[in-house]
């Protein structure tokens, strides 16, 4: 989710020496001292806001709201990761620019900072920052060990193909631009697909009327080589996702075609959280405090169609809803059922300040789980796949 934003908090917030430099930067308010006002005390630039062009406002307050989303430890990690990138011939200047940041008053100054002194770093950091921010990703293993290809023309192959796709199934716009970056031993794509044509309700110089926009919705294509996994978000059709899964393959990996996903090969192994006494790979340094099964989905073995959703409350009991089946009598038998979904809850020790209290884990046999690619989300990935709920992948360099 993105940050909430306001204009007076952003610029109660952020440093008035950040700000003067800033709206010198766009040839606004010259005229105002921002050197005589008092932190966060800014009435004079409050007034001249609100008597500024609605135009010029519009344009600028819609700039300041992405330097806002990253105004905060999740977006501040996100320039962390594109520093590697930045710096890639000059990696010895890393720990001076994190430690420049470390320094700074608070995460405001942090983003405003990157922004006017490491342009070249916004694009990457709020791409990622917008990935953190997803979730319900559906992932696919057996896609080789191939290095992905992130030049120019493999990259417009794979937007060309995708346009099509959408424009042929869906009658969208057949423009797609497709962005690669590299983010710790990651490749992300994101691709922008045109959407349809659709007429938004805005307020145009204090008239309310229906504008017409032809915008573009978000594909986000996560690619491990070490694993040989794809993980996509896409928000649309399920059945787009082996065709976006084949694109990728051919265009990016250069194979000749979608590797075979063996049918039975499990990406969630859910079935051992029928074992009530089930241990989870807890690290010491995750801050882990509790997992408890709160939701289960049972899916009959040998009646198609056949299911059983359970949830119970396991604030005060970890075991509530294994207690909840003992209660559906001797006649049924767990053993024929396939957990085909749960949701676990998560707790999180109350000293360890930069995690939440708790949390949910969402997670669907074969391949949805609700965690996002934030920092959050790769420790308790890395938790499921410690404790074999996802199953490894052996390391490989290259194909066999």
């Amino acid at each position: 989710m993105a940050q909430h934003y306001s204009t007076k908090d952003f610029f109660r917030y952020t440093p008035n020496a950040l700000l003067a430099r800033y709206f010198k930067q766009q040839k606004l308010f010259t005229d105002l001292d921002f050197s005589t006002m008092k932190e966060a005390e800014l009435e004079p630039l409050y007034e001249a806001w609100e008597k500024l062009d609605i135009k010029k406002r519009k344009r600028v307050d819609a700039e300041l709201k992405t330097i806002n989303d990253l105004s905060c430890k999740k977006g501040i990690q996100a320039v962390i990761d594109e520093a590697p990138y930045q710096f890639r011939e000059t990696p010895e200047q890393i720990p001076s620019f994190i430690d420049k940041l470390s320094k700074l008053k608070n995460h405001y100054d942090r983003a405003m900072t990157v922004f006017l002194d490491h342009k070249k770093f916004w694009l990457a950091a709020s791409r990622f920052y917008q990935a953190d921010n997803l979730s319900y990703w559906r992932k696919r293993s057996h896609m080789g060990h191939k290095p992905a290809a992130v030049d120019k023309a493999s990259t417009n192959l794979l937007a060309e193909e995708m346009g099509a796709y959408f424009h042929d199934t869906e009658t969208c716009g057949k423009n797609c631009e497709v962005e690669p970056y590299r983010r710790g031993d990651l490749d992300y794509f994101f691709c922008f697909p045109e959407d349809h044509s659709q007429k938004q309700p805005e307020w145009v110089k204090g008239k309310f009327k229906a504008v017409a926009h032809t915008p573009a919705f978000v594909i986000v294509l996560v690619y491990s080589q070490e694993r040989g996994s794809l993980d996509v978000n896409y928000r649309g059709s399920k059945k787009a996702l082996e065709p976006l899964q084949t694109m990728f393959a051919t265009n990016i990996l250069k194979l000749d075609k979608l590797p075979h996903n063996p049918k039975d090969s499990r990406e969630y192994d859910l079935n051992i959280l029928a074992d009530k006494d089930f241990s989870y790979a807890i690290k010491p340094e995750s801050s882990i405090t509790g997992i408890a099964v709160k939701q289960i989905q049972l899916s009959a073995k040998y009646i198609k169609g056949e299911r059983l959703t359970l949830e119970a409350d396991a604030t005060e009991n970890n075991l509530a809803v294994y207690e909840l089946i003992e209660k559906l009598g001797k006649p049924f038998k767990l053993s024929q059922y396939n957990i085909t979904r749960v949701e676990l809850a998560v707790t999180f020790s109350k000293e360890d300040k930069n995690k939440p209290r708790s949390t949910v884990i969402k997670i669907g046999h074969p391949n949805s789980c609700s965690l996002k690619y934030d920092e959050l989300g790769i420790m308790l990935r890395t938790m499921l796949e410690d404790s074999n709920i996802e199953p490894k992948e052996p390391t490989k360099a290259s194909d066999a």
